[in-house]
C-alpha cells in the first residue's frame, strides 16, 4: 500500500532537518551571551562551567604575538589560542592556532576527531594533504595568502619542503577539536598496544615494532 503524499512529505522534512542538524551542529550551542570558562572548577561537564564574574581580559590573548619555538625533533610547533588560554571562548565552538615550521619541519599525519580545520598561510609555503576514507590522497602546495581545508576526522599532514620557516593560522569549529597523531597514538599508548597487533597491522616483525615503540615511549 502506498504511503499518503502528506506523510511522505512530512517524513522527508523530518529526515532533512535531522541531517542538517547533524551537519551543522558540532559543539553544543550557547544558551547565554557569554560563558567565561572557570578553569579551576572541579565540576566536569562537556566544556567548562561558567565564571560568575568576567572582564575584557577573559576575551583577550597575546599568545600568538611571537612565533613558536621549532627547535625540536619534528621542526614544528603549534601554539593554540584555545579556551585554555582565552576563557571567553567557552561554548563558542572555536579554536584558533598558529603552526610554525623550521626548514624541513613536519606536522605528522594526525586527525582532529571533533572538528574541521581551515588553514591560512601567513608566509612561506607548505605541502599539505589529507587522506579520504577510500585511501585517496588529496594534496597541494600552498603559499602565503592561500587557504586549505581539512575535513573533520580525516588524517592529514603539513610539510615544509623549503628552506624558509613558514607559518600558518588555523581555525577549527570546536573549542576542543582534539588531536591524535597516528604514530604516537599507536606506538606510544598507555597501556601499550600489544606488539602482535601492531606487527600484523603494519606487516613488520616484532623487533621492528619494539624499536618504534621505544621512540614513542612516554617520558
Amino acid at each position: 500500500m502506498e504511503k499518503p503524499t502528506a506523510l511522505i512529505a512530512a517524513t522527508a522534512i523530518i529526515v532533512t532537518l535531522a541531517v542538517l542538524a547533524g551537519v551543522s551542529a558540532n559543539d553544543p550551542g550557547m544558551l547565554q551571551d557569554v560563558c567565561v570558562a572557570d578553569l579551576n572548577s572541579s565540576i566536569k561537564v562537556n566544556g567548562f562551567p561558567c565564571k560568575a564574574q568576567f572582564n575584557a581580559s577573559h576575551f583577550f590573548s597575546d599568545v600568538l604575538v611571537k612565533p613558536g619555538n621549532t627547535n625540536n625533533t619534528l621542526g614544528f610547533v603549534v601554539t593554540g589560542a584555545s579556551v585554555l588560554r582565552i576563557p571567553g571562548l567557552n561554548t563558542l565552538g572555536l579554536f584558533f592556532g598558529q603552526a610554525d615550521f623550521a626548514p624541513g619541519g613536519l606536522n605528522p599525519p594526525h586527525t582532529h576527531p571533533c572538528a574541521s580545520e581551515i588553514a591560512f598561510v601567513l608566509y612561506g609555503e607548505l605541502e599539505v594533504g589529507f587522506i579520504t576514507t577510500a585511501n585517496v590522497l588529496v594534496s597541494k602546495t600552498i603559499r602565503a595568502g592561500e587557504i586549505f581545508v581539512f575535513p573533520r576526522g580525516l588524517v592529514h599532514y603539513q610539510k615544509n619542503k623549503g628552506r624558509l620557516p613558514p607559518s600558518i593560522i588555523a581555525a577549527f569549529d570546536s573549542q576542543l577539536p582534539g588531536t591524535q597523531y597516528i604514530a604516537a597514538t599507536l606506538f606510544g599508548a598507555t597501556p601499550s598496544l600489544p606488539d602482535n597487533v601492531l606487527s600484523i597491522a603494519f606487516q613488520v616483525g616484532m623487533e621492528d615494532v619494539q624499536k618504534i615503540k621505544a621512540k614513542f615511549a612516554p617520558k
